[in-house]
């Protein structure tokens, strides 16, 4: 019961948690959105900030506190676009998904809205018509009685490489029209977004920006460790909770704990990243195991921050290995250049011919075939288009791969050769 409830605060964070250090923000935001879908007055604004801050539970957390006045939860439309070309409605719990342009998501939430029958067979000469003949659609009298629509768009920086951006210009038009209420929402981690945009959209935007930059400090972050870790008051078992809560106050002060943390916050400050690390401690309590330890803490710590090319490394053949390391060294001689397979080749040859006794000296067509399988696993890719002129054996490449990566991989390579691994920590390649 206890995993079951704050693995469930920890997934939906984003739409249940608690606000930290944006209360300022979301005051603003809450007052805007009332303005719109209560006095149905219309606006625009940017929610602006890096990846992670907020953005996403400040906005969810304004909806939910509106949908309890029930004015507002009766007349609101919201629609939801996302810049990938990707975009979704939502209202009396519809749903859609679709990869389109600009026109065809306005007659998808068309469909969605139910407004088929009253569109019909019309054709309309702009996608601004359209647009508007959608909204009007909606208006249920004079502009205090009309519908309130609120479009949300996420990662909205990806709009603006729409052709003309077409649907920023008649989304902030119209929210400058005395007509349907509109507010346009837009969440973006682009700094400069103002500068995206053309001049005839730029000077239909509000201009409002709340800024979001995950301004806390360590001890705040602590604070939060302990917010999010602990059990409500209103917990089933009192006793366990108490005991619970008082061993998620001993690990805020322990050092360890405190180190795991402060490396945490030094990589990532937002809490995205936190309730990572705290989902994949949580998933270690059991029966017999009840309470969170700091070596829990630790085990999820280096899972968090496991390297998943690494870990492909793990699983390739000795061959495959040879030609990372071959790879390596022809990195570290020519300082980054791209090389190609019969340069590579050329280097697994030289410790052939050094080392003959541990390695069998494959043929050519299966070293390729290895070199393929790298490819394949994008632990190595072209630089270049490849063209019927030139070679496979002289397609220039880079190694996605840092000597760290290589190294650490190495160490725990089950059964590596130990010339393998000498090879590898040779600072030169073999002449």
């Amino acid at each position: 019961q206890v995993q079951k409830m704050l693995r469930e605060r920890l997934c939906h964070h984003y739409a249940t948690g608690k606000l930290f250090g944006i209360e300022h923000q979301y005051r603003h935001l809450l007052e805007l959105l009332k303005r719109t879908t209560v006095h149905g007055e219309s606006n625009s604004a940017l929610i602006i900030g890096p990846r992670g801050s907020g953005k996403t539970a400040l906005l969810n957390h304004v909806l939910k506190d509106l949908m309890e006045i029930k004015q507002v939860r009766e007349n609101l439309l919201e629609v939801h676009l996302n810049g990938n070309c990707q975009f979704f409605m939502k209202n009396h719990f519809l749903s859609g998904l679709l990869q389109t342009n600009d026109k065809v998501a306005l007659k998808e939430i068309t469909r969605q809205l139910h407004l088929e029958n009253v569109v019909g067979d019309k054709v309309f000469g702009s996608f601004a018509e359209n647009l508007a003949f959608l909204l009007e659609a909606l208006r249920k009298g004079d502009r205090t009685s009309s519908c309130p629509v609120l479009f949300i768009l996420d990662e909205f920086d990806l709009f603006v490489h729409h052709k003309n951006q077409t649907l920023l210009y008649n989304l902030f038009d119209i929210s400058q029209s005395a007509q349907t209420p509109v507010t346009v929402i837009g969440l973006t981690c682009r700094q400069d977004i103002l500068e995206l945009l053309e001049k005839r959209v730029k000077s239909r935007f509000s201009h409002r920006q709340i800024y979001l930059m995950n301004s806390f400090d360590f001890k705040q972050y602590i604070r939060i460790f302990k917010e999010q870790l602990s059990l409500p008051a209103g917990f089933p078992d009192e006793p366990f909770a108490q005991k619970w809560n008082n061993n998620v106050q001993h690990l805020s002060v322990d050092k360890t704990v405190q180190d795991i943390l402060q490396n945490l916050f030094h990589h990532s400050k937002d809490l995205r990243s936190l309730h990572l690390l705290l989902m994949l401690a949580v998933s270690n309590i059991t029966v017999h195991h009840p309470l969170i330890t700091a070596s829990d803490l630790h085990e999820a710590s280096k899972q968090y921050r496991m390297d998943s090319k690494a870990n492909i490394v793990h699983g390739l053949s000795v061959l495959e290995i040879c030609l990372v390391i071959a790879m390596k060294h022809l990195n570290d001689v020519y300082e980054g250049e791209p090389f190609n397979f019969q340069m590579v080749y050329n280097e697994f040859q030289k410790f052939i011919q050094r080392k003959a006794h541990c390695m069998y000296n494959f043929e050519k067509p299966v070293v390729m075939k290895a070199f393929e399988h790298l490819l394949q696993l994008e632990l190595v890719k072209p630089i270049e288009r490849p063209s019927v002129r030139t070679q496979r054996e002289y397609l220039l490449m880079k190694l996605l791969l840092d000597n760290n990566q290589i190294m650490d991989a190495l160490q725990v390579y089950p059964n590596c050769p130990t010339d393998v691994k000498q090879w590898a920590t040779s600072s030169l390649s073999w002449l």
